[in-house]
């Protein structure tokens, strides 16, 4: 079976990396971390510590399709109206699967954040900053790296932004003892 380590979409997003003097140190897992849980329960992290790079699109004049690649916290979700404005464009959709592969040159669940073949601009909500580390795909489903989020803003050229949907407090914070009982009185 081949080294996953030794992968092109892995090489490429190092490379990217160590154009601007950063080492990643990437993992490599048997099973897919597809999604942000399957991610973090595989790492055992939080699940905000997990980058999803999500990618949007915007129509060209010309024709065509602009991609617009998000970094979101594991649990949050780009609010598009606020992405628009953040990149003015009004006409913004989530790409299909086919679009961001087409886009981007890797599958859904292994879209990194660096090491595209054409220059893409990123998007990085402020909510990855809470972290100490964070942790995105490295090319592949089995790969992620580690990095500070300071550091993934520089490595992707990230314009930091919030673009995710407001989250109540109720969806954030752990329930009290007496949500935990249920509603006894």
């Amino acid at each position: 079976m081949p080294d996953p380590l030794d992968h092109p979409a892995v090489r490429r997003v190092r490379d990217a990396a160590l154009r601007k003097g950063v080492t990643l140190d990437v993992v490599a897992f048997d099973e897919s971390t597809h999604t942000a849980a399957e991610a973090a329960a595989a790492l055992g992290a939080d699940l905000g510590q997990i980058v999803k790079s999500l990618v949007f699109v915007a129509p060209r004049e010309e024709g065509g399709l602009e991609p617009i690649i998000c970094l979101v916290s594991g649990p949050d979700r780009v609010d598009v109206a606020r992405l628009a404005a953040v990149v003015g464009e009004a006409d913004i959709r989530r790409a299909t699967a086919r679009e961001a592969d087409a886009l981007t040159g890797f599958t859904i669940g292994g879209i990194p954040p660096i090491g595209h073949d054409r220059s893409i601009r990123v998007i990085m909500d402020p909510h990855l900053g809470r972290h100490a580390t964070v942790w995105a795909a490295a090319g592949l489903p089995t790969a992620v790296f580690e990095v500070p989020p300071a550091t993934l803003s520089i490595l992707a050229n990230a314009t930091v932004s919030p673009i995710t949907e407001e989250r109540r407090a109720a969806d954030v914070e752990p329930p009290g003892p007496l949500a935990a009982q249920g509603s006894g009185a």
